[in-house]
């Protein structure tokens, strides 16, 4: 016990150590693995729909011009490494097709208004806002057109950036890294840009740029990782699998991408939260018992989730915490209390 309290009380005064521990710990508060789950069942049901959506609309407008069409399709479909290999591979079988059209925009419509639905909720829980301060139910459907019309902006822009690396190969080699290059970190500061705009769309909390541009950029690495990965998943592990397999493989391997984004940005919110709610440090030893002194992030963190809870502008929470029960006989080396009342 001694090794734990100094270990305590070392994370408590280094911000490098104790920073991500309260990452962790609010991220488990705030289940943040179900809202990640909420999000993948919503993500799922819209993001094929939307790919059939995307075929259809960009099949018609340049039906005119075969190669622009198939370069800017699969550079399209190439932001969805894992499902978008198999529709560029198939789309000669639904170019046009008006079933595909309406099938796209009924299922894409009801799948991406819950995403939105399913991101505000999640925010709004991460920042701790009142339930009294969250938009109503209209409200919040056109605060989900907006984060829709983001998404739709930032499709056109990494598409676009993803042809223009497509294309690098016709100014020759050296060029064609130079550009790739130039392509590439323009898409993560695209990602980065997107990513800062739904944080500040989608929830009434507006934490100042300076706390947010940080986590953002990690986190628009983070989604380049993925696709990447996602890449990789097709070419190597899918590749030559039977049909069957194949297919469950691409029904697991798509699930599991879209769980992994949703972790990433959750997770980027919660340590936006945290650096702007102050809720480091926290206790080493408060998930796990109840004989814990708080730390003064344990303190706002349990308020600030008592406090979200309140429904009307007019209901009033206040919490108090009484002295912690005397530690246990030989846990030695308690760390001292830290504004516990």
């Amino acid at each position: 016990m001694d090794v734990l309290a100094r270990l305590d009380r070392y994370q408590r005064r280094h911000r490098w150590a104790g920073m991500p521990l309260a990452v962790v710990y609010k991220f488990f508060d705030d289940q943040a693995t179900y809202l990640a789950a909420l999000l993948t069942y919503y993500g799922f049901v819209s993001l094929f729909p939307l790919l059939l959506l995307l075929v259809a609309i960009l099949s018609g407008a340049l039906h005119g011009n075969p190669g622009l069409q198939h370069s800017v399709l699969h550079s399209a479909l190439g932001e969805f490494p894992v499902i978008g290999d198999q529709l560029g591979q198939n789309v000669h079988s639904f170019h046009g097709s008006g079933a595909a059209l309406a099938v796209g925009v009924i299922g894409s419509l009801y799948g991406a208004l819950g995403v939105a639905q399913a991101v505000q909720h999640a925010l709004n829980k991460i920042f701790a806002v009142p339930r009294h301060a969250r938009p109503d139910p209209l409200r919040s459907r056109v605060r989900g057109l907006s984060f829709l019309l983001l998404l739709a902006v930032g499709l056109g822009l990494t598409t676009a950036l993803s042809a223009a690396e497509s294309a690098a190969g016709i100014f020759g080699t050296s060029l064609a890294v130079g550009v790739r290059v130039v392509v590439g970190f323009a898409g993560i500061a695209v990602n980065a840009a997107l990513l800062m705009l739904s944080y500040r769309i989608m929830t009434p909390c507006r934490p100042p740029l300076r706390f947010v541009y940080g986590p953002t950029l990690g986190a628009a690495c983070a989604w380049q990782v993925l696709q990447w990965g996602g890449s990789y998943y097709v070419g190597h592990v899918l590749r030559g699998a039977t049909a069957t397999y194949g297919m469950f493989g691409i029904v697991l391997g798509l699930l599991a991408w879209v769980y992994l984004a949703a972790v990433v940005y959750l997770a980027t919110a919660e340590i936006i939260a945290v650096r702007f709610l102050r809720l480091w440090p926290r206790s080493l030893a408060t998930p796990f018992t109840d004989r814990v002194h708080l730390a003064k992030g344990d303190l706002r963190a349990y308020r600030s989730y008592a406090t979200a809870e309140s429904f009307k502008g007019f209901e009033k929470v206040s919490v108090h915490f009484d002295k912690p029960p005397p530690p246990a006989v030989g846990d030695k080396g308690h760390p001292p209390p830290d504004g516990s009342r």
